[in-house]
């Protein structure tokens, strides 16, 4: 049988299974690849918010990444909450040097509000972290955390770019979904070639896990073989059937839906 290609999350568990490694995986089960994971911290989590959250010990995320990239291989890694600076620098660490392309998800806070990352981990994000990147893939609240650039136009979102792409990653991807309009839009640059990627925006309040599922997403066509505007084109195109499916799952927000396409 033929290997699937390997596609490594270095991220944190939801109990809810909405998002983080519960998100992660499922996002690469459906879209064909392998999925392994490097868990930074345990939550406590369902549809209404985060109500704890623990992280482990840098030794511990270093023996896990370490046990997998170094037998298994990998040929894409995503990294989504890394909870502290300690292990915000521990992940860079690990990444430096690695001959597979890396996506981060610069998790601050999750859909309900909740911080999700230290204050004081900032500047290691900006500057160990970031640029290791191929795709960094901030929404426009993390991009004002990031930056202090905040968004209100689409015509903000070039100035967001640049922004972030001054901290080193090879790409950014500023996600609009928090703009107005009938479409969603997100803009992709490396700060030459410029990509506006445009969905129908769905009337649908069950959105949580999206920004997990897309950097998820991205990662998997990357391993794949696709360029980065191929792949983050094809993320996009999954993840916007993902929340058009999305469904109430508990009281609160609900998930977007990892299988639409086997469902469809």
């Amino acid at each position: 049988m033929p290997i699937p290609p390997r596609v490594l999350t270095v991220a944190g568990s939801d109990s809810g299974g909405g998002a983080g490694i519960q998100a992660d995986l499922k996002t690469m089960l459906a879209l064909g690849v392998h999925g392994m994971s490097v868990l930074t911290a345990v939550t406590a989590q369902n549809s209404r918010g985060v109500q704890g959250a623990w992280q482990l010990p840098a030794d511990a995320v270093r023996a896990q990444f370490r046990s997998v990239v170094d037998d298994i291989g990998v040929q894409a890694v995503k990294t989504g909450m890394l909870a502290s600076a300690e292990l915000v620098e521990t992940v860079a660490e690990l990444l430096t040097g690695l001959a597979a392309p890396v996506v981060v998800d610069p998790v601050g806070i999750s859909k309900h509000g909740d911080p999700l990352l230290a204050a004081s981990a900032l500047e290691s994000l900006r500057t160990k972290l970031l640029p290791v990147a191929t795709v960094a893939t901030p929404n426009l609240d993390e991009v004002a955390w990031l930056t202090g650039v905040r968004v209100t136009t689409e015509a903000d979102m070039r100035r967001a770019a640049d922004a972030v792409l001054s901290f080193g990653p090879a790409w950014a991807l500023v996600k609009g979904g928090h703009l107005d309009g009938a479409e969603a839009v997100d803009l992709l640059t490396d700060g030459t070639e410029e990509h506006w990627l445009r969905a129908p925006r769905h009337d649908n309040r069950h959105t949580h896990g999206t920004g997990c599922t897309l950097a998820s997403a991205i990662a998997a066509e990357l391993a794949k073989g696709s360029g980065v505007p191929e792949a983050v084109t094809a993320a996009k195109d999954y993840v916007t059937g993902a929340i058009a499916a999305g469904f109430a799952l508990g009281g609160g927000i609900g998930p977007v839906d990892h299988g639409w396409r086997f469902r469809g």
